[in-house]
C-alpha cells in the first residue's frame, strides 16, 4: 500500500481506483452475426419499424420547419430591398424596414418553434400509442 493510499484510508476517505478501458482490437461486441434471429428478437422487428418511422416523421417535419422559416425570412428581406419608401418612413427614431424585420422575424421564429414543438409531441405521442398496443 502506499503512502497516499494509507494517508486516504487514515483519513476516512475511500481508497482511489483507476479505471480504464478495454484494451485496442478487443471486441465488446460483433461487428455483424450469421445467426438467425432468435423468437425475442424477432418480436422487437415492428419495433424497429416504428422507430425508422418516427425517425423519418420528425426529419421531415424538421426540414419542412426550416424550409419554410428560411421562405418567410427570406420574403421579409425581399420585402424590405424591393420597397425603397420603408426605409424612409421612419416611425419613432427607427425606420420601418428596421421594425418590419424586427417585429415580423421574432415573431415568425416564435411561431415556427411552437407549431414545430406541437407536431413533435403529437408524432411521439402517436408513435407511444402504437407501441402500448402491442
Amino acid at each position: 500500500m502506499s503512502d497516499e493510499q494509507g494517508e486516504a484510508q487514515a483519513a476516512g476517505r475511500p481508497e482511489r481506483v483507476r479505471v480504464t478501458a478495454a484494451g485496442l482490437g478487443v471486441p465488446t461486441r460483433p461487428a455483424f452475426d450469421l445467426r438467425s434471429p432468435t423468437p425475442n428478437e424477432r418480436a422487437t422487428e415492428p419495433a424497429a419499424v416504428y422507430v425508422r418511422s418516427l425517425i423519418r416523421s420528425q426529419l421531415r417535419l424538421g426540414v419542412v420547419a426550416a424550409a419554410g422559416f428560411v421562405v418567410a425570412t427570406v420574403a421579409f428581406v425581399l420585402v424590405v430591398a424591393l420597397v425603397p419608401d420603408l426605409s424612409a418612413a421612419v416611425v419613432f427614431g427607427v425606420p420601418a424596414s428596421w421594425l418590419l424585420l424586427g417585429f415580423g422575424l421574432y415573431p415568425l421564429a416564435l411561431t415556427v418553434a411552437v407549431l414545430y414543438v406541437r407536431a413533435v409531441a403529437r408524432n411521439e405521442a402517436r408513435y407511444r400509442a402504437l407501441t402500448v398496443d402491442e
